[in-house]
């Protein structure tokens, strides 16, 4: 580019703002775009890029190259220099092209004359969304200015693809956000439902992208950023008390004070952009680092500055949270991600909920668990893709979500969901008869419940108690402690509410923190892995504080009524004595200060860990119940983290090891008269419930929702056959009986 860059930077602009306002068809203002760009910059080409599906790239405008190559070439991601700067989201700059590596000749473009490239993406917000190529003739390196003024016009062309300047007949010109799009994620939670989209955080939009008064724009950004800071300071001194919060509204005054950041921004501005266009640019370029870092801590940094952007550019544009947009009378929630409070805030509207990030054990995923809201998490450029009232289908079973559907897709979905509608129905009537097996067994079916909304389900479902009451959801969703009052209040009308549903037990788990569930107002411990540290009974013996008010909590609630609670994560028969030492200190404190103990009170523990399952006879004694988390067990048995989706759908829970397992632990309970549950996904799947009750476990706890499934399944099966054929499968050295008890199935009918 010649001298005097920023002049010249500010005159491509304004140049390529004006091809913007004239009244052109799409193709025409890209052939226009190549022009300008090639003048500029003094090169023999430019062409432009884009991306006519997620893997194939189409040469959409050129100047220097064959004209009747245009939306002829295509190329696949990671094809040539232009599908590796598109795979990498780097710049290629190369002296002499044909022996760079990866490249790729395209006789029908006539290119083999020119040496020299330089190829930048086309990014917005970190999604890619094709590359702009300049080439030469001469074999030279681009300056590090030419760099930089054609990543400028890059970002100014990624903003106009958003608006829909560059719409065209081809598929690589298709209108942006009109198309159906099909997203593939992980299960949060388990459903089927349609509705239309409802943004967390609506997109902000930048219309002008080029400026002609510098100093104003600079001016614009130096309010902007000020205002940003005041009220980063004042978020600061509103959460004095929640070191969570603390650390990330401190790492945001370090970026809103960075002077690099500024610099940056400033430099843009100084070279045409306008002050939103050189903020979102920024951002753009957090996003496509983002991508790249493995490291957590680091990838936790690039959101915050992500955010702050969002929020600086909120300032810059005045476009809010709030557009002024209805939410829709079906909203789908769809976020990058969201927290517990703010997800309870919406509660039971929401038909679902799709994340662009989270995990199977996320404080969100708990909740939506809790609602019973299908939930798919860490689905790919959701956030990016979808704007607010988009006809939206999300699949929890699958990890699917479809956006925008197509006729064909949306005939299949609304069968399926037509489907399990008339199967609800049939459940319906099964409600409240006992779960009896074809061989005359009995099966306890019970739902795990966290939250005061959950409670209706007592008797819409047929449970026959809660089998666990998650009390972590109470803290979880709040900012500080809450008091013992409150406790008292929230576990009274659970009490209450079982009571109601026809007198029916209910069973609280203390508290279970640590691992994927910190607290907002607890600090958050530095460990290698989480899930084997300091979690659950072991905060609850280190820390007895929390513990006692909780436990002096359920007393008073109970107000002299039987009460049952256990304890999570116990891994040896020790954690156990002392937790129940702890029940017992609690009750002599109650009677002294002259407050009624309940009439009776049994204590029991979570089986989580394998270690326990081989403690001595004496603690199956002593214990007066257990109930195997399903979760948490499985994933230490396996090795198998269940937050990496690598390796969690690796292993079967109808592996013949693990059912082996657990067939161990039934007999030790059996051996020694001690009750025993099972409790967690597997205890929802029909076909693992089933096998686990032909085992042995004749009580199972689950979601309210699978109750009348998991029912239906155990009164058409004989158990006793079922087992035999579990055993035969073991026998013949199957790694899974899974396909032998799917042919049963089948044969039974």
């Amino acid at each position: 580019m010649p001298d005097g860059t920023e002049s010249e930077s500010r005159k491509l602009l304004g140049r390529l703002r004006d091809t913007m306002a004239e009244d052109a068809a799409g193709q025409a203002r890209l052939d226009k775009i190549t022009h300008l760009t090639a003048d500029s910059m003094g090169s023999e080409v430019c062409s432009i890029y884009l991306f006519r599906d997620e893997d194939t790239l189409e040469l959409c405008a050129t100047e220097g190259l064959k004209k009747e190559a245009v939306h002829q070439t295509r190329m696949r991601m990671g094809e040539g220099l232009v599908g590796r700067v598109a795979r990498s989201g780097k710049v290629v700059n190369t002296a002499d092209a044909p022996s760079a590596k990866g490249f790729r000749y395209m006789p029908e473009t006539g290119e083999e004359i020119y040496s020299s490239f330089l190829g930048v993406p086309i990014q917005r917000l970190g999604e890619t969304l094709g590359v702009l190529v300049v080439q030469t003739k001469q074999k030279r390196e681009f300056t590090s200015d030419e760099v930089y003024a054609l990543e400028v016009v890059a970002m100014v062309l990624a903003e106009m693809t958003e608006l829909g300047a560059f719409v065209g007949d081809t598929a690589a010109l298709s209108a942006r956000h009109t198309q159906p799009t099909m997203l593939r994620g992980g299960t949060g939670q388990e459903g089927t439902t349609e509705g239309h989209v409802w943004l967390h955080e609506p997109r902000v939009m930048v219309t002008n992208l080029v400026a002609d008064d510098p100093e104003r724009e600079l001016q614009r950004l130096d309010a902007a950023i000020e205002q940003l800071r005041v009220s980063v300071d004042e978020m600061l001194a509103g959460a004095v008390e929640d070191a969570e919060q603390l650390e990330v509204l401190e790492a945001y005054r370090m970026f809103a004070n960075s002077k690099g950041w500024r610099r940056r921004m400033e430099e843009d501005i100084s070279r045409g952009l306008s002050a939103e266009a050189a903020v979102e640019k920024e951002q753009s370029a957090a996003r496509a680092r983002m991508s790249q870092v493995a490291d957590n801590y680091l990838r936790e940094r690039l959101h915050d500055l992500d955010d702050l952007s969002n929020r600086l550019l909120r300032i810059l544009t005045g476009q809010g949270k709030d557009t002024g947009a209805s939410m829709p009378a079906d909203p789908i929630l769809v976020a990058r991600n969201i927290g517990p409070g703010e997800l309870l805030e919406y509660g039971r509207q929401l038909r679902g909920i799709v994340l662009e990030e989270g995990s199977v054990g996320s404080h969100a995923a708990v909740v939506a668990r809790a609602l019973a809201i299908p939930l798919v998490i860490n689905a790919t450029r959701i956030t990016t893709e979808a704007l607010n009232g988009d006809h939206i289908m999300v699949d929890g079973d699958q990890g699917l979500v479809h956006l925008r559907p197509d006729d064909t897709v949306v005939t299949a979905f609304r069968d399926k969901i037509a489907m399990q509608a008339e199967a609800q129905e049939r459940y319906a009537s099964i409600r409240q008869k006992p779960a009896i097996s074809q061989c005359g067994k009995r099966i306890s079916l019970y739902m795990n419940a966290g939250l005061l909304a959950d409670l209706p389900s007592l008797e819409n479902s047929g449970a026959e108690g809660v089998g666990l009451f998650r009390t972590e959801l109470q803290f979880l969703v709040r900012n500080k402690m809450p008091s013992r009052t409150e406790l008292v209040a929230v576990y009274k009308r659970v009490i209450e509410a079982a009571e109601a549903a026809g007198d029916k037990p209910v069973i609280f788990r203390t508290l279970d923190i640590g691992s994927d569930k910190v607290l907002p107002y607890m600090k958050p411990t530095d460990e290698p892995n989480p899930a084997l540290g300091w979690r659950a009974i072991r905060v609850g013996l280190d820390r007895p504080g929390v513990m006692r008010m909780q436990l002096q909590a359920l007393l008073r609630a109970s107000e002299g009524r039987p009460l049952t609670l256990m304890f999570p994560f116990v891994a040896q028969w020790e954690e156990f004595r002392a937790a129940r030492a702890e029940v017992d200190k609690a009750m002599a404190i109650e009677r002294k200060l002259g407050h009624v103990v309940p009439e009776k009170i049994s204590v029991g523990t979570m089986l989580e860990t394998p270690s326990l399952a081989y403690a001595s006879n004496k603690f199956f004694e002593e214990v007066e119940f257990v109930s195997i988390g399903g979760n948490d067990l499985k994933q230490f048995f396996f090795a198998a983290d269940r937050e990496n989706e690598r390796v969690r759908r690796r292993y079967d829970t109808l592996n013949v090891s693990f059912l082996t397992f657990l067939e161990q632990i039934v007999q030790r309970c059996s051996a020694t008269g001690t009750p025993l549950s099972f409790c967690g996904e597997d205890a929802g799947r029909p076909i693992e419930a089933i096998c686990l009750a032909a085992i042995g476990l004749h009580r199972l706890s689950m979601r309210p929702a699978s109750i009348g499934p998991v029912k239906s399944l155990i009164m058409r099966t004989d158990l006793d056959a079922l087992y035999d054929v579990i055993c035969d499968a073991r026998e013949r050295g199957e790694q899974s009986v899974r396909g032998a008890v799917m042919d049963f199935m089948r044969w039974q009918g």
